[in-house]
């Protein structure tokens, strides 16, 4: 049963270049050649293999840790900043 889905109108003899974002890796810049497989990840960034992909999710996961971490901090100066401001005023009675 055929499918109108997979159409593929392109002539047989000319085969188009890849879009502009496909033409390398997202991490090593290696080129990615249009027979060989494309491992996708977060949506727009190709990459030569599952090694280089996996290398990007970690490198990611990493970044969201110390950024995680970054806010945590934040989070808990301000929140000590805040009891020594509260702790420093002083009542004056006249």
């Amino acid at each position: 049963m055929a499918s109108a889905f997979f159409f593929d109108a392109e002539p047989v003899c000319e085969l188009p270049s890849l879009p502009p974002t496909l033409d390398a890796c997202a991490l090593c810049a290696k080129p990615l050649g249009r027979d060989c497989d494309i491992f996708m990840y977060r949506g727009d960034a190709p990459f030569c293999s599952e090694d280089c992909r996996g290398e990007q999710m970690q490198l990611d996961a990493i970044r969201r840790r110390r950024a995680a971490a970054r806010r945590q901090q934040q989070q808990y100066s301000s929140r000590t900043e805040s009891r020594h401001r509260e702790s420093r005023k002083v009542s004056v009675a006249t």
